[in-house]
């Protein structure tokens, strides 16, 4: 999802830090690869950043879809994490959890590229480009770490779209989160720029896009804490889902008590609020 235009706030500190070095708007713009601190608005190295992750549980590496440097960046995030962590595990929004058994299999190399592609349905389900996920699920396979499927079987949020979750079938909603948390009012607010932003035909009540978003999260936060025992997870998401953190970390943290991270790949700071996520890696093309 792309997120709305709110005014940039920046600190401008005068602190000096080794290895880091002061993002200020109006003396230099920050360039690809540029890793920034949001929490103090500086920039670290990418083995800085590195350190702060390994002290939690849980990162989530965002992405846009069809961005091939956001993927980059990830599979790099993927590669340092699991030499530190054989046991890393790593959860995608890109798989329904139906097909959890097919990529147990994948992990256990079982599975050919296009074997994994057919019995996931992926051009049915997920539809973006599947070479752009390549490099990641291939590392994946060859370091042989669990894989975990996030998401909810991905004709069901579109149903809620456009008939509300009170009109889906037994089996259907046999299959919703144990709960689901309406009450985050920047989250509701921030959805709703996006609706007006994008209305279509069928899909003109407000509360039902609303609950399909938040039915989409608050799987993605359940199937996190299901998975998640004692060990470490990257996961791998859209950016829209970890904006601010209301989408899926803070869904998940409520169930885990588990310390997380966030890393929004963007172009660039413009129209990004102080607290967009812990970290934001610059990565080149349009903003955001």
């Amino acid at each position: 999802m792309k997120p709305f235009p709110m005014l940039l706030v920046l600190l401008v500190l005068a602190l000096s830090c080794s290895g880091c070095s002061q993002i200020t708007s109006g003396k230099r713009l920050p360039a690809a690869g540029t890793i920034i601190d949001r929490s103090t608005g500086l920039e670290i190295s990418f083995g800085q950043l590195l350190e702060e992750l390994l002290r939690v549980r849980v990162i989530y590496a965002g992405e846009k879809h069809t961005r091939a440097c956001h993927h980059a960046i990830q599979l790099r995030l993927l590669k340092a994490l699991a030499d530190k962590d054989p046991d890393l595990m790593v959860g995608m929004e890109m798989f329904a959890r139906p097909y959890q058994g097919v990529l147990d299999l994948w992990s256990a190399g079982k599975l050919t590229w296009e074997e994994l592609l057919r019995k996931t349905h992926w051009y049915a389900n997920w539809r973006f480009d599947a070479g752009l996920y390549r490099g990641l699920l291939e590392e994946i396979q060859r370091r042989r770490l669990k894989l975990v499927a996030l998401n909810i079987a991905f004709h069901i949020p579109p149903k809620i779209a456009v008939g509300g979750i009170e009109n889906l079938s037994p089996a259907e909603k046999a299959r919703l989160p144990s709960s689901i948390d309406y009450g985050d009012a920047r989250h509701r607010a921030y959805l709703k720029k996006i609706y007006e932003a994008h209305k279509l035909k069928g899909r003109d009540r407000f509360e039902d896009f609303y609950a399909a978003q938040c039915v989409w999260e608050e799987i993605m936060a359940q199937s996190i804490a299901e998975n998640l025992g004692n060990g470490r997870m990257l996961v791998i998401l859209g950016n829209g889902h970890i904006y601010r953190k209301f989408g899926v970390p803070r869904r998940a943290f409520r169930r885990t008590g588990a310390p997380y991270r966030t890393i929004y790949p963007a172009a660039g700071l413009k129209d990004l609020p102080q607290d967009v996520a812990d970290f934001i890696w610059i990565a080149g093309g349009k903003q955001p």
